[in-house]
Parts: structure tokens; C-alpha cells; sequence
């Protein structure tokens, strides 16, 4: 495959004169990340304005309502730098500077934690209601609220902004009109190690929220084992299996991937083209406030019943 990856990348980047472009993937890799960013594009957007009519009808004193709000509001950052990118792999040329690219690119990796920590909360929250530590948990004032998301985004201008816009991209000399390769940040130490923490992180929470979320569906399974299709805490706990299915397809993958591209990157070319895939797949979690509102639906549930019982009677 990746001889084959290089025999079609030489056939693509070649120009009239013999010379070959900054732009490095090949036709193959260009149209996953094409088809995988444009279906990130318009199911988030329609994902994001459902919900944005549901979240109208929700106790916003809730604090699993307002990190669903913020979830929102990284998933809407994120689709606003998408066509930037569809134009790149489209045209093959950067044509918005490399402060532009840096803030463009920097957006998917905050985007992927933020989503990554506003599930975390809310399945946290889920679950302490679940087992009946706190019947339920919401800010006293809608002020709390709002001070509490300003924090959080607070915290990322201070701290990942300045990172991202300053540190990013310094190690080495990159061509205007290419963007999205800084793998020469991977020779330092310090970014080495920094991401191998952050794989190790990502990776055990992941286990552990995969496991309680198992263990809580068998205790309501076993609850309520004849009207499990018709219960509402099923269907509540399904919600909760839907954020750690997404951290499982679309984060985990690009992790895993991370730990192998770091130590090989100057090993292989086409391993950057791979990791940008992987790192595309991690978009496509922006499809999950239109899985909440369709799981969510009273039409999904009445098929689903009726999908149960004839498969009951057969």
C-alpha cells in the first residue's frame, strides 16, 4: 500500500516542468479527507441547529445542559474553519497565510479536547444522578452558568491560544502556500513527551468510562429486563453510550495512530498523509448532537419497539 501511495503521489505532484508541489498527499488521501471534512460539515451543522432548538426546552440551570451548550459552541468553531480547509485540499495551495493556517489547524486539536472534556463532565454528571448521589445537579442562578462556560473558554484563550499561535510551528521553516505540516515540532523532547501523555490520558479514561458505562447498562438491563425498550432510563443511558462511541471512533483511533506516527515520522512520507486521516475522523464528532436528537426522538423509539417485537414474534 504504501509503495503504492508513493507511485500515486509522484503521478499526482508532478508539474509540467519536472517539479514537484508543497502539496503532499496523494488523490486517494485528498478525497477521505475531503468526503470525511464535508460530512462533518453538514451533519454538524444540522446536528448543531436541531439541537439548538432542544436545548430552548431544557432546564439551562442544568449542568449537563450547559456543557451541551458549549459542545455547540466548539462544534460551531470548528465547522466555521472546515471550509478553509475543504479549499486547501480542493485548490492544493494555501492561499491565507501561515498564522491563518496555525489557527485553522490548531482549532481541530482544541475542538478534540474540548469535546472530549464537556463529554467527560456530562457523563460524570449522568452517572452520579444514576447511582443517586445527587438528585440532580444545576447551578443556583443562570449566572453561575454563563461564569462557569466563561472560565473554561477563558482558560483556553490564556493558556492553548498563545501555545498554539506562537509555539506552534516554530521548530522549523514551512512553505506559505502548505499547510497543516508542522511534524517537525516532533523532534523536541518536550512535544515527544507532551503527547505521549496526553495518548496515555486520553486512552485510560477512555477504559474507564467504557467499563462503568457497561456495568450500568447490565444493572438496567437486569431492572427492568421486559420493558427495557420502553424505559426511559434505557434510552437515557443509551445517550450516555452514544458520547463514549464517539470517543471510541473518532478520538481513540487518532491516539493510538499518534503513539506509532511519533516515533516513525521521518521513517515514512506518506505516515503525515495518515496521520491528517486519522486526524480528520476526529471532525466527524460533530455528528453526535444530531445522533442526540434522533436517539432521542419519539419516532426512533416507536421504531425501534416495533422493530423489537416482530423480530419477538419471528
Amino acid at each position: 500500500m504504501y509503495k503504492e501511495d508513493s507511485r500515486n503521489m509522484t503521478e499526482d505532484n508532478i508539474t509540467s516542468n519536472g517539479s514537484f508541489p508543497a502539496f503532499p498527499h496523494t488523490s486517494t488521501v485528498t478525497a477521505i479527507l475531503i468526503t470525511a471534512y464535508s460530512v462533518a460539515f453538514a451533519g454538524g451543522g444540522i446536528g448543531s441547529i436541531a439541537m439548538s432548538f432542544v436545548l430552548v426546552k431544557m432546564n439551562t440551570l442544568s449542568v449537563t445542559t450547559t456543557a451541551i451548550i458549549n459542545l455547540v459552541v466548539v462544534h460551531g468553531l470548528l465547522l466555521l474553519t472546515v471550509p478553509f480547509r475543504l479549499h486547501y485540499y480542493i485548490k492544493k495551495e494555501w492561499i491565507f497565510k501561515m498564522p491563518f493556517c496555525k489557527m485553522v489547524s490548531a482549532m481541530v486539536h482544541i475542538h478534540m479536547y474540548l469535546t472530549f472534556l464537556f463529554y467527560v463532565i456530562t457523563l460524570v454528571i449522568r452517572w452520579l444522578i444514576f447511582f443517586q448521589w445527587k438528585d440532580k445537579v444545576e447551578f443556583y442562578r443562570k449566572l453561575h452558568a454563563i461564569a462557569a462556560s466563561a472560565a473554561v473558554w477563558v482558560a483556553v484563550i490564556i493558556f492553548l491560544v498563545p501555545v498554539f499561535s506562537v509555539e506552534y510551528g516554530r521548530s522549523g521553516r514551512y512553505d506559505d502556500k502548505t499547510c497543516f505540516k508542522f511534524h517537525k515540532e516532533l523532534q523536541q523532547d518536550s512535544v515527544k513527551g507532551l503527547n505521549y501523555t496526553v495518548i496515555v490520558a486520553v486512552a485510560c479514561i477512555t477504559c474507564v468510562l467504557l467499563g462503568l458505562q457497561i456495568f450500568i447498562l447490565v444493572k438496567v438491563a437486569r431492572k427492568f429486563s421486559f420493558f427495557l425498550w420502553s424505559h426511559q432510563e434505557f434510552w437515557a443511558q443509551v445517550k450516555n453510550l452514544i458520547f463514549i462511541c464517539v470517543i471510541m471512533v473518532c478520538f481513540l483511533p487518532y491516539h493510538l495512530f499518534r503513539a506509532y506516527y511519533i516515533q516513525h515520522v521521518n521513517d515514512y512520507s506518506q505516515l503525515e498523509s495518515y496521520n491528517e486521516v486519522f486526524l480528520s475522523l476526529t471532525s466527524l464528532s460533530c455528528l453526535d448532537l444530531l445522533s442526540f436528537v434522533l436517539s432521542g426522538s419519539r419516532l426512533f423509539k416507536q421504531k425501534v419497539c416495533v422493530l423489537r417485537s416482530r423480530l419477538t414474534c419471528c
